[in-house]
């Protein structure tokens, strides 16, 4: 890959709810790009912004500055349209904003101390939450209204989470995943599962939310790293694939329910053939592939699965291949995609389809 620059050039960097766009926030602005052309889609050069997270595909942005000027303080939350130029509405708060949650019904802002969950057309507050000091933040929300679940950690010396039903606002269960204390967490895009990944960073667990029992667990290696993010695949039934970031410069693949066991006749599903009777500590190696150096080590990155495709047999509908594409944003300021085949014998072929530096496209230059 092209040799980057690891000094950080980005402040934040977000996918909207369907992977089918992304917001970046800069020293000078926010950007926001469409995910499956690169073209530069939107522009707001008014200063630093440290978080910025889309509602779908809408024109709605909620922005939170980086507070090096008084009119972009991080306390303050601003719902903004993007096409009209508007700031729709503002919530301020006496602590910094850590994190911003978004679905069409919900809004979720995270502080140090205190979780906040309004309905987001009348911004009525429905519920706030103490918490144990979350002073990165870290927070999981699933963006369907079926199983609309928000994940908070539950301890600063353990890896434990809560997990909010913010529809029905009421705890829905604990879920003990690490000896160690969290370090990333992401729930599936239906609300079914939460994958964990702690401080020591060696092992990645995936548990089922209904009952908060442990569905898989990876090892991601031997030696700790930081886990910068954890991303499932977009499945709208059940997650096919998982994506782990890590400061070791590699990008760790877990497939979920891809792998050839002619003897599993539980069922014909992507992920039915190969669920064990009895779910190990750690799973079969097979299940677990590495890009190696696909971004610069280091450097903190931000990796999502956005599509996913089964290829099959037409004559006898027999799973042949998974393919899929991954784009991994990097705070050094690239944006790259991968193009990722695993066969029957859930062996991975991998290669870059696009990479571009995200501060030099302009408004009319598609990558």
């Amino acid at each position: 890959m092209t040799n980057q620059s690891s000094s950080p050039s980005l402040l934040c960097a977000s996918f909207n709810q369907d992977h089918s766009y992304f917001a970046v926030g800069t020293r000078d602005g926010v950007r926001i790009f469409d995910a499956n052309t690169g073209r530069l889609c939107y522009e707001r050069a008014v200063g630093a912004f440290v978080i910025a997270e889309m509602l779908f595909s809408s024109n709605l942005l909620a922005i939170v500055g980086a507070g090096h000027q008084p009119s972009l303080s991080p306390r303050r939350l601003c719902l903004f349209n993007t096409t009209t130029g508007a700031a729709l509405r503002e919530l301020n708060f006496l602590t910094s904003i850590l994190a911003v949650r978004m679905n069409r019904q919900r809004l979720i802002v995270i502080l140090q101390d205190k979780a906040y969950i309004y309905e987001i057309n009348s911004l009525t507050i429905l519920d706030t939450i103490d918490t144990v000091p979350n002073i990165k933040g870290l927070c999981a929300f699933s963006p369907s209204l079926d199983a609309c679940y928000l994940a908070l950690p539950a301890s600063t010396t353990k890896g434990s989470a809560l997990l909010y039903n913010v529809m029905e606002c009421h705890l829905h269960c604990e879920i003990e995943a690490h000896r160690s204390p969290l370090a990333a967490m992401v729930l599936s895009s239906n609300g079914m599962y939460i994958a964990t990944a702690s401080e020591q960073g060696t092992i990645i667990r995936v548990h089922l939310v209904s009952d908060a029992t442990k569905s898989y667990s990876f090892r991601r290696g031997t030696y700790p790293s930081t886990i910068f993010s954890v991303s499932f695949g977009p499945s709208k039934r059940l997650p096919d694939i998982l994506a782990a970031s890590s400061s070791s410069g590699s990008i760790h693949l877990f497939t979920l329910g891809f792998a050839s066991r002619p003897s599993s006749k539980r069922s014909s599903g992507f992920l039915g053939s190969i669920i064990p009777d009895a779910v190990h500590d750690v799973l079969d190696p097979a299940h677990h592939h590495v890009l190696h150096n696909a971004v610069p080590a280091g450097v903190k990155s931000y990796a999502v699965i956005r599509k996913v495709e089964n290829v099959t047999n037409s004559s006898s509908s027999e799973l042949l291949a998974c393919r899929a594409i991954m784009s991994v944003i990097t705070y050094n300021g690239y944006f790259q995609e991968y193009n990722l085949s695993i066969d029957a014998h859930n062996e991975l072929s991998w290669s870059l389809g696009r990479q571009f530096n995200l501060l030099t496209v302009t408004m009319d230059k598609a990558s």
